[in-house]
């Protein structure tokens, strides 16, 4: 691929202008909002202004609700060879595309699954879509080229491409992605008037749960309606188990030993169906999910402590799989937890601590 085009500058688009830069294809930029295009011109994503010539291949990064009007648009003017989107739903766009007599041979619909909370260009990062699920969703009338354009997209990129069933996959986000974002903003919104104490108590439990509520209203406005119908799916299941548990937990308060009973029989089930559906998020790589063991050391926040630490664990040659850093309230010093293969546990709190780390086991 010599040449690009992408439509839309927001995180996404962006981000994919930055990969693509980064491995020597030209790319030229478009979108309605001109302080968003220079911005993302101004970082370095590409060129703004039409391309000269066609382009190898046409990336319309807009909200699923436009793919359709903005593809008939670049196909009318011969904007590219090929096309594809990277909208988070695919069947409702597809058909709309397909509804406006969008060429179905140079395009294929697309799905890069990564993000952050923030939006737009400043939050993009040309290494994005590093080892990160990319979907492709090809049509029966899809067309070799936008099939092969796509693949080396992707590769460009550094993502793994997925191919799916456009509604298997639109079932498959709402399961995985669109849910639990809905879920957390339900979570979040119970701290918007909670007591200061409880607020300022929070801890890395509820900052897991509630992390992707950050995320722009209004592009998951425009998600959710997408993908209404798939979401409420989910929700509607969702809600059945949550009015289980607020039972058994009732249960749990009753003076009947036989209520109670039953309580607690069906909130450790739900329990233990968690379990059992956390187990199947894959771990490492796409492997199977690893038992790691925790490492904790006292940190204190200073500029490169973090570091330091790493170094140590590097020296004692003990890979960290994975770490989570908790703040102590009105202290400076904070609690790093580090992950790591079980065998290697003991080795790193020893050589830690011999080097005068405050190891928390």
């Amino acid at each position: 691929m010599r040449t690009a085009a992408i439509i839309g500058t927001g995180l996404i688009g962006t981000s994919a202008a930055l990969a693509l830069n980064r491995r020597g294809v030209r790319v030229y930029l478009a979108d309605r909002d001109e302080d968003t295009l220079r911005t993302a011109a101004s970082l370095g994503a590409g060129e703004v202004g039409a391309p000269p010539e066609r382009v190898d291949l046409a990336i319309v990064a807009v909200p699923p609700a436009y793919v359709a009007d903005v593809l008939v648009e670049a196909q009318g003017r011969g904007l590219a060879r090929t096309y594809t989107d990277v909208a988070s739903v695919k069947a409702d766009p597809q058909h709309a595309a397909a509804a406006r007599g969008v060429d179905p041979e140079t395009y294929i619909g697309g799905h890069p699954l990564a993000g952050v909370e923030r939006s737009g260009p400043l939050a993009a990062r040309a290494d994005l879509f590093d080892g990160r699920p990319w979907v492709l969703t090809p049509a029966s009338a899809t067309g070799r080229e936008a099939l092969n354009r796509a693949l080396e997209l992707i590769s460009l990129c550094g993502a793994v491409p997925v191919v799916m069933d456009a509604a298997e996959h639109d079932h498959a986000v709402a399961l995985i992605s669109h849910t639990p974002h809905v879920v957390a903003a339900l979570m979040a919104a119970r701290l918007e008037h909670a007591h200061e104490d409880a607020a300022r108590i929070a801890g890395p439990g509820v900052r897991d749960v509630t992390r992707v509520a950050g995320g722009d209203p209004r592009l998951w406005e425009e998600i959710l309606t997408a993908n209404s119908t798939a979401v409420a799916d989910v929700l509607e299941d969702y809600a059945a188990d949550l009015a289980k548990v607020v039972a058994a937990l009732r249960a749990l308060g009753a003076q009947d030993l036989e209520k109670r009973g039953t309580g607690r029989a069906d909130l450790v089930d739900l329990l233990r169906r968690g379990n059992a559906g956390q187990s199947r998020i894959p771990g490492k790589h796409g492997a199977p999910r690893a038992n790691y063991v925790a490492v904790a050391v006292v940190l204190s926040d200073a500029p490169g402590e973090l570091a330091r630490l790493f170094a140590a664990a590097g020296a004692a040659g003990v890979n960290i799989e994975d770490v989570r850093i908790e703040h102590s309230p009105g202290q400076a010093v904070g609690l790093v937890t580090l992950q790591v293969a079980p065998d290697s546990a003991d080795t790193l709190a020893q050589r830690l601590t011999e080097r005068g780390w405050d190891v928390q086991r």
